[in-house]
């Protein structure tokens, strides 16, 4: 699988052997990562464009890239394209995987490469020129979490949205609902975008520990962030939150009804009635956040933060959060946590109130 003989036969020379050549190899290397590895369409599709990418740079084939060239390129993109760390990791290493995948003795480019042009690929991307993940998070500094004040801010207004297209009795009452349920189920139970918008009405089960909230006890989220190579994660929430529960409930008795697709069972419809997307989601978080005045760096994405930092701060225990939000590490939960002044200066008390006592039971020694 992927290897140059499936690509190129032997003793054959072709009018663009370069390129024949270079094909063979991305196509090899398509079928490695698709077929072996297991890896996405959309993300062997990324890791290609980005090879050529380098390749339309360079103006060189692979088996003639040096590391020069790939520092030439970095160069560019930093000083030119002025792309952030964690985009030109994206660049970085696609083109490692690519490297190693062509000096790898099980495919055999190196000795077709030998054997046609006398001399073969290296690997050009390594420890010493490209972006090391010294951080846990690298995303832009505004994308914080909302406080307790702008997540009601925000809701309210979308609530606000659905009672102004009824008082005015124009269309857009039914999606302008939606719009505010769902951004209520974004926060309310910790979700990703893409997590959210993949809902059926049938990820809401009972939970028995919770009969009080009837059949939305528990969220099953079937489309979780994958890992590489891996099917999408599934993982049970616990539905905390009585008011968005309600409103959940309210919005599928009497207003899904009336928006339902034919026979399915996604939650949030589109007015073509097809599942509805992330980007427009995005685009509608994004009118409510302008129109209150908020930052411009929020968006969506932000609301799940906002969950996990007021959870911790309601005390509930960051193990169990982390498994609310499907985070592998603890680590990963921790650097979306962004407590508020009033819960640091209440945990600073607790510590000093400890200490204090520590210090009257010991007669002043430590």
């Amino acid at each position: 699988m992927g290897s140059a003989s499936l690509y190129l036969a032997s003793g054959i020379s072709f009018l663009d052997e370069e390129g024949a050549v270079f094909q063979g190899m991305l196509d090899g290397w398509a079928m490695q990562q698709r077929g072996g590895r297991n890896l996405k369409a959309k993300s062997v599709a990324a890791g290609l464009a980005r090879v050529r990418d380098f390749h339309r740079f360079t103006g060189e084939w692979p088996w003639k890239w040096t590391t020069g060239d790939f520092d030439e390129w970095m160069m560019h993109l930093v000083s030119v394209k002025r792309l952030a760390p964690s985009t030109i990791r994206t660049y970085q290493h696609p083109i490692r995987m690519f490297c190693k995948y062509l000096c790898s003795a099980h495919y055999g480019w190196v000795e077709e490469c030998l054997n046609r042009f006398g001399t073969h690929p290296v690997q050009v991307c390594h420890e010493w020129n490209s972006v090391a993940h010294l951080q846990e998070y690298e995303g832009r500094p505004g994308r914080r979490p909302l406080t307790r004040k702008e997540v009601q801010m925000l809701l309210d207004r979308a609530d606000g949205v659905v009672e102004d297209c009824l008082a005015a009795r124009r269309k857009g009452a039914l999606p302008a609902y939606r719009d505010a349920t769902l951004l209520k189920v974004l926060y309310a139970w910790g979700l990703r975008i893409s997590e959210a918008v993949s809902l059926d009405v049938t990820d809401f089960y009972a939970n028995a520990h919770a009969p009080e909230l009837g059949r939305y006890g528990m969220l099953q989220v079937r489309n979780g962030k994958s890992s590489a190579g891996g099917a999408p994660k599934r993982r049970s929430v616990v539905s905390l939150l009585p008011w968005a529960v309600e409103a959940v409930e309210d919005y599928v008795e009497n207003v899904w009804p009336g928006v339902r697709a034919g026979q399915s069972n996604a939650l949030w419809l589109s007015e073509r009635g097809t599942r509805m997307r992330s980007r427009e989601l995005q685009d509608r978080f994004a009118a409510l956040r302008d129109e209150l005045g908020l930052d411009g760096e929020l968006s969506p994405h932000p609301l799940r933060h906002s969950y996990v930092t007021h959870m911790i701060e309601d005390g509930l225990d960051p193990a169990f959060v982390q498994q609310q939000v499907g985070h592998a590490y603890q680590s990963t939960t921790a650097i979306y946590t962004a407590v508020s002044s009033d819960y640091a200066n209440k945990l600073m008390r607790q510590a000093l109130n400890r200490t204090l006592g520590t210090v009257e039971a010991t007669g002043g020694m430590l």
